[in-house]
């Protein structure tokens, strides 16, 4: 099961917290009673103060006139019973019960007694006094108790208590929400390196930038860097290898084809033999041209426009320049290859890459159309973007295989030509020079729509001269024309 960093710091907030709120509570519930209790005991001694101002001489005798005021004192929602008990120590009951439990120990005169006791199954809170009574030089003592039940008191405990209660649990709760929304504005910069980390291109072996972070997250972006940095040296180590030999082999595979050329030209060839070596001669092809490619795709993978600055290149002329290269095996594979071109489209980059980057999507769109196909190649300045088409209406790449022919050596069909470098040449340079490429059905769901997308240089920044200049041009050639025609 996972866990979440969020909870898991809510909960080390929300612990403390709820232990806090336990011990505050139940301190205050003990004031709460306290007080509660001392309210309670002040009534009950007024009480029995009145009573016992009541006792008074009446022909001889002592006699209890109990007034309502001294039980009108617990009036209260709650319903409390109150018992009361006058008495002369030692001798009769003056009013109230019989049977009303005492203290066990009695009152002074000025020292009231409080005491808890239990009358026909309730629980009473009782206070004891006592009043000297003189006639005729004797003195007779009149105890008073009165008790009560504890309704109305722990009512009022109730009501002293429970607000703080309330209080403390709100507060928690509003701690709790405030730290959610601390945690969420906090994390984002976690979440925004997750995110930076996850999207970037595996490729993208550039180190991550700490500002903004906060100090417990720049030692984990230190460690990635780090990694970055070995990754950036092993592949780097890599692309040197690839590069070194395919520089080393073109050498001697140029020679081995130049010997068999020879080798074929000759008269006297056993016909046998020179089958052989028109064989071996299509094989040292095959091989110069995957050794080409991959000199070309480590150039390609080594280019950056971020710390390489570029030179102004016009992708018209780069299209116009394709399709007039490629216009013979347009018309020996039977397909019509025509370009829409609108004016100069001036980006920034290496022109060597980008030449060999439209060349490959024009040389991969001809080798898979059919005969009788159409290939198209369109270059657009937009405000900011220069967009570069080449449309084919050719069998087409299932949905499922278009994000995997970016791959080096991936096809789409196993019995097609070519090396299977084409397109993840293309992606390379694209991402060198910080533009995008995306793959599409052509037009009306037919054949492949490949979209280059590329930052525009912007020509009053760069005053640059292009290569061609013009207004819009159409350039069209087809199998019926080896011409090119431009306006």
């Amino acid at each position: 099961m996972t866990s979440s960093l969020r909870i898991r710091l809510l909960w080390w907030m929300l612990v403390p917290l709820g232990l806090y709120v336990i011990f505050t509570t139940t301190f205050e519930y003990r004031a709460a009673r306290h007080t509660a209790d001392l309210v309670q005991d002040g009534r009950l001694l007024s009480s029995a103060r009145m009573l016992a101002g009541s006792v008074e001489w009446s022909d001889g005798a002592l006699r209890a006139n109990v007034p309502p005021a001294a039980l009108e004192l617990f009036a209260s929602p709650q319903r409390d019973q109150v018992f009361y008990s006058v008495s002369v120590e030692g001798g009769a009951l003056l009013a109230g019960m019989p049977d009303f439990p005492h203290a066990d120990r009695a009152p002074a005169v000025d020292a009231p007694v409080w005491y808890d006791a239990a009358l026909h199954g309730e629980a009473l809170r009782a206070v004891s006094v006592l009043r000297s009574m003189y006639d005729n030089g004797r003195i007779w003592r009149v105890r008073v108790a009165v008790g009560k039940t504890g309704h109305s008191r722990d009512a009022m405990a109730t009501a002293l208590w429970r607000p703080q209660l309330m209080r403390q649990i709100g507060m928690v709760m509003l701690a709790a929400a405030l730290a959610c929304i601390g945690l969420t504005f906090e994390l984002r910069p976690l979440m925004k390196l997750k995110n930076e980390v996850a999207d970037r291109d595996p490729m993208h072996l550039v180190p991550i930038r700490s500002e903004g972070l906060h100090a417990e997250l720049r030692p984990v972006v230190e460690a990635i860097n780090q990694c970055i940095a070995r990754l950036g040296a092993q592949n780097a180590a890599q692309r040197r290898f690839i590069a070194d030999a395919s520089h080393q082999l073109r050498t001697p595979l140029t020679l081995l084809g130049t010997q068999l050329q020879y080798a074929c030209s000759q008269k006297t060839l056993d016909p046998a033999l020179a089958e052989v070596f028109a064989a071996m001669r299509e094989s040292n092809r095959s091989m110069v041209a995957l050794t080409n490619k991959l000199l070309l795709l480590a150039q390609a993978e080594a280019f950056d426009t971020a710390q390489r600055p570029g030179v102004p290149v016009d992708m018209a002329q780069l299209a116009r320049e394709a399709v007039e290269g490629l216009v013979m095996l347009g018309e020996a594979r039977g397909i019509d290859l025509g370009a829409e071109l609108h004016g100069a489209a001036l980006v920034s980059g290496h022109r060597e890459l980008l030449r060999a980057m439209v060349a490959n999507l024009v040389d991969n769109a001809l080798r898979y159309t059919q005969a009788g196909g159409h290939v198209t190649v369109g270059v657009r300045a937009g405000d900011r973007a220069v967009t570069l088409d080449v449309i084919d209406d050719g069998p087409g790449i299932p949905a499922e295989a278009r994000e995997r022919v970016f791959e080096p050596f991936f096809r789409a069909a196993a019995d097609s030509e070519g090396t299977g470098l084409g397109l993840a040449i293309v992606r390379e340079i694209v991402h060198s020079h910080g533009g995008e490429v995306a793959l599409d059905a052509g037009a009306n769901g037919r054949g492949v729509r490949v979209r280059v997308v590329l930052a525009r240089l912007d020509e009053a920044r760069e005053p640059v001269v292009p290569e061609t200049q013009g207004q819009a041009s159409s350039l069209s050639l087809s199998k019926s024309s080896s011409s090119s025609s431009k306006s």
